[in-house]
């Protein structure tokens, strides 16, 4: 089954929150919105924001996946029936989300933190262009001291808003950031045996070292209300984190103060990631996709990029090929060899422009400033 430990019992490779430099809390409709009113759990997400602002305190930077949208605007739409359509949906999706975010925007700016809004798709964290502007830009608000508040884009589903896609949403963004930590906040406090609101011989799951066969049977059915996700969708969320080098709790969220009870040793479940995690991803790198140009570079490049560095234009001779941004070139000696392969932060054509530059010099050749790497060492792989 691939377990460690009992119930209770201290196991030290399970990760501490306070410990972690980047994390990712997911927090479904069921512990943002109360059914009664309709309306924001406010004191709750205050708990919620005071544990933010601790840790932002510590030196851990906090993204945020709320779901709730939908939930909020349900009632004021007239729309209380257990089924919608997935064009009213949209339209709840549209005029929830302004409460969301509102709400979220009021509790951490009485903390002194600015939060940030982003819609974000599952297409967004896949496809290789958006996905680099997407990093990006959350790079960028975590640098600046913000709390981004993520959710799924559901005003623009072309297809129906699928069961628990914010669960794999956050893993995907766990994945975009490089995150430490994901956690999962839920009305559950980690994954058991079996669902031990039918059968009261569940035993709780402390650590689980790898996703088996048997963990996955373990997923059951969503638990009742706003909530559409499940056991289910947190294993598969679990998969994308701890195979992207992430590791994951499943978490009491119901508590207030969640995230100050975890960090205090509140019981939950930890998946612990894979240590051939980042290997898997440089070998997708490397293998898995077609290179659609080339990056000839000097010596001092080879060198900078040996010692584990990102690849600077200003080591490059030549630029060959047509690319987009995001796609996958080869890097090549000034003698032909192939030195790795990497997705490159710019197109050929401004690739071919700012070759040779410093970065100070791009926002003159380029009209706009943009990276200074023209392939981060994250999306590097090297022979």
């Amino acid at each position: 089954m691939s377990i460690t430990g009992d119930a209770g019992t201290h196991d030290a490779r399970r990760p501490a929150l306070s410990a972690a430099q980047r994390v990712v809390v997911k927090i479904g409709s069921a512990l943002v919105v109360d059914p009664d009113r309709a309306a924001p759990r406010t004191d709750w997400l205050a708990s919620v924001a005071d544990d933010v602002a601790a840790l932002r305190a510590a030196g851990t930077e906090v993204v945020l996946v709320s779901s709730g949208a939908i939930a909020l605007a349900r009632h004021s739409l007239g729309l209380t029936r257990p089924a919608l359509r997935l064009q009213e949906k949209q339209a709840a999706a549209a005029v929830g989300q302004i409460r969301l975010a509102q709400a979220w925007s009021a509790v951490l700016s009485e903390r002194g933190l600015t939060a940030a809004q982003l819609l974000l798709t599952p297409d967004d964290t896949e496809d290789r262009r958006r996905y680099l502007n997407a990093r990006a830009t959350l790079d960028t608000l975590l640098g600046l001291g913000c709390v981004p508040v993520i959710n799924e884009n559901d005003t623009i589903a072309t297809a129906e808003i699928r069961f628990g896609d914010n669960d794999r949403l956050a893993a995907r963004v766990a994945q975009m950031i490089n995150a430490d930590q994901l956690i999962l906040l839920s009305d559950i406090d980690g994954l058991y045996t079996a669902d031990p609101r039918v059968d009261p011989d569940a035993r709780h799951l402390p650590t689980i070292n790898a996703i088996t066969p048997e963990i996955d049977a373990m997923g059951g059915a969503p638990p009742p209300g706003y909530s559409s996700g499940g056991m289910r969708t947190k294993l598969l969320a679990a998969r994308i984190a701890t195979n992207s080098g992430c590791a994951m709790a499943i978490a009491l969220g119901k508590r207030e103060h969640p995230l100050a009870a975890l960090r205090d040793g509140a019981r939950c479940t930890w998946f612990l990631p894979g240590t051939d995690s980042r290997s898997a991803r440089k070998r997708w790198i490397a293998g898995g996709l077609t290179p659609s140009g080339n990056l000839t570079i000097d010596n001092g490049a080879i060198r900078a990029l040996n010692e584990g560095g990102s690849l600077l234009p200003v080591g490059v001779k030549a630029v060959q090929g047509e690319f987009n941004r995001g796609d996958l070139v080869r890097v090549l000696s000034q003698d032909g060899s192939e030195i790795g392969r990497g997705l490159c932060s710019y197109s050929a054509e401004d690739a071919r422009r700012i070759a040779g530059k410093r970065s100070d010099e791009f926002e003159s050749i380029l009209g706009w400033q943009g990276r200074d790497e023209l392939i981060h060492r994250d999306d590097l792989i090297l022979d």
